[in-house]
């Protein structure tokens, strides 16, 4: 058991995995707890604050309104995505695709400005950055997969007498819609993780969101609560990674076996 542990591609079975898993959390939080100085506060203390926020009106008003953002936001991605995705096997679509995918080398700082112009308020301002930020990598996911398709798949369709859209259909639309939905939950990481910059950047309609608590915990150097609510966010983010796991697994049943073999 032990040479599978510590040999490269061994092999261990979910129990031992999650042994492992619990031993390397707990000598985590031991050299967390002494090396700990006296501007890192305790594991405890972190705890403390953590349970503390979770009893907090605040805070589910705070993470109701950034999930609803984020939710909203994925959602207008998605289509967008998937547009420009199914299309980009069209040549003339395939160059705006492309583009889409180099966009991830801006930052939405330099472009604030350009979309307080485009914007009407702050929740729109706030969305479209979101978008903005996050559509490029959706675009990068869905294109490796496109890519990356068996070219058995598309003869086999031109063998049953399908025109160029039924194969789009059948080989893309269908047969890739498990891993768009593994796309989904891969880059939701992506959007939960840039919520806290861009309400950070939009301080409108009263500064609500975990990333405008987040800013104002660290303007007063609040590290503990820093931490605490760090800890929110990711216990909130492996929740829903673990809710589109299991809906996959149900939509989509045929993928674990992928998984498996």
């Amino acid at each position: 058991m032990f040479k599978q542990i510590f040999s490269p591609f061994g092999k261990i079975n979910k129990q031992i995995f999650i042994v492992l898993a619990i031993v390397q959390s707990i000598l985590a939080l031991v050299f967390w707890h002494f090396a700990s100085n006296g501007l890192v506060p305790k594991p405890l203390k972190v705890a403390d604050a953590f349970f503390t926020l979770l009893t907090s009106k605040n805070l589910l008003d705070n993470v109701i309104i950034s999930f609803i953002l984020t939710i909203k936001a994925m959602a207008i991605s998605i289509v967008i995505t998937l547009f420009f995705s199914y299309l980009s096997v069209i040549p003339f679509f395939k160059t705006i695709a492309h583009f889409i995918v180099k966009c991830r080398y801006l930052t939405l700082t330099g472009l604030i400005f350009i979309f307080t112009l485009l914007t009407h308020d702050g929740s729109e301002l706030k969305l479209s950055l979101l978008i903005f930020g996050i559509v490029p990598f959706f675009v990068t996911s869905f294109l490796a997969v496109i890519i990356t398709t068996d070219n058995q798949q598309f003869e086999i369709c031109k063998t049953l007498g399908y025109n160029n859209w039924e194969t789009l259909y059948e080989v893309i639309v269908v047969g890739k819609a498990d891993q768009v939905l593994e796309i989904i939950r891969q880059n939701f990481a992506i959007t939960w993780l840039m919520i806290t910059l861009v309400e950070g950047l939009s301080m409108s309609e009263g500064g609500v969101g975990v990333g405008t608590m987040l800013i104002k915990y660290n303007k007063y150097n609040d590290i503990t609560n820093v931490l605490a609510l760090q800890l929110v966010i990711f216990v909130i983010g492996l929740i829903f990674d673990l809710i589109l796991g299991n809906l996959k697994f149900w939509l989509f049943p045929h993928s674990k076996l992928q998984i498996h073999k």
